[in-house]
């Protein structure tokens, strides 16, 4: 039996082999972290069926379940593209994880790109697990579904990139207190569950030109009143997007 050659090909896997495996690896992380999964997925869940069950908040006319499942589905990606990504971001960057990762053959680019990916994988199972709740409460839904996945993509990339800008220049415990304090003030001030229309004007003035609002406010619009594209909310979300994104590659700090 003769030796056979054997020609070792040294270096890195494809890239976009690469970042399939990043984006397994954070999405797995996300979905093991019994804190995140409360934030991303029991609390939307639970203030859906508490508040879609119960008259507590005047939601206006019709169903209240109406009204609240596009405010909870902009939560929920407000939950995991910022505050849940902020988080996990600030302490991998505290911990040296990303200046690791920073340093092996996955361009930091692609880092990124994982990053938002695995949020994106999260969005659907919580678009589907919220989808389910509204429907079994009655939930009837309308629009143009194209409208709908722009309002999220948008929205994605907003609080992407607000998230990583504040995971990349604060310290991962003031990103903890700051990204749990703004989830907070969004939830009430955001149009998610109280009607906008419930604040003073000049607030509502201010409140209007926040991407949770414009996300839950388009929503609402093609899914509750079937508004064929929400023009105005989505070149808030776009401009955030532009903001967001361009001052995270700015001043992101990777150590």
């Amino acid at each position: 039996m003769s030796a056979g050659t054997y020609a070792p090909r040294p270096g890195a896997a494809p890239l976009s082999r690469m970042i399939a495996a990043q984006t397994a690896l954070e999405t797995r992380m996300l979905l093991r972290n019994g804190e995140q999964l409360l934030l991303t997925v029991i609390i939307p869940a639970l203030l859906l069926v508490l508040f879609g069950a119960v008259d507590i908040v005047d939601t206006g006319s019709g169903e209240s379940v109406d009204f609240l499942t596009p405010g909870i589905l902009a939560l929920a990606v407000m939950s995991t593209a910022f505050t849940g990504q902020a988080i996990a971001t600030g302490f991998e960057r505290r911990y040296g994880v990303l200046k690791r990762l920073g340093a092996s053959p996955l361009p930091r680019w692609a880092l990124m790109t994982a990053k938002t990916l695995s949020v994106l994988v999260t969005e659907v199972l919580q678009i589907v697990l919220l989808t389910g709740i509204a429907f079994a409460l009655g939930w009837s839904p309308h629009g143009n579904p194209f409208a709908v996945l722009l309002l999220l993509v948008l929205g994605t990339a907003a609080f992407s990139g607000l998230g990583l800008l504040m995971a990349g220049t604060l310290k991962a415990e003031a990103t903890l207190a700051a990204a749990n304090l703004v989830f907070l003030l969004l939830l009430v001030g955001g149009g998610v569950i109280v009607p906008l229309d419930k604040f003073p004007d000049v607030v509502r003035s201010v409140l209007d030109l926040l991407p949770i609002s414009a996300l839950s406010g388009g929503l609402r619009d093609v899914l509750q009143h079937g508004a064929s594209m929400p023009w105005g909310d989505l070149g808030i979300l776009a401009v955030w997007a532009v903001l967001g994104l361009g001052a995270a590659a700015r001043f992101f700090r990777w150590e």
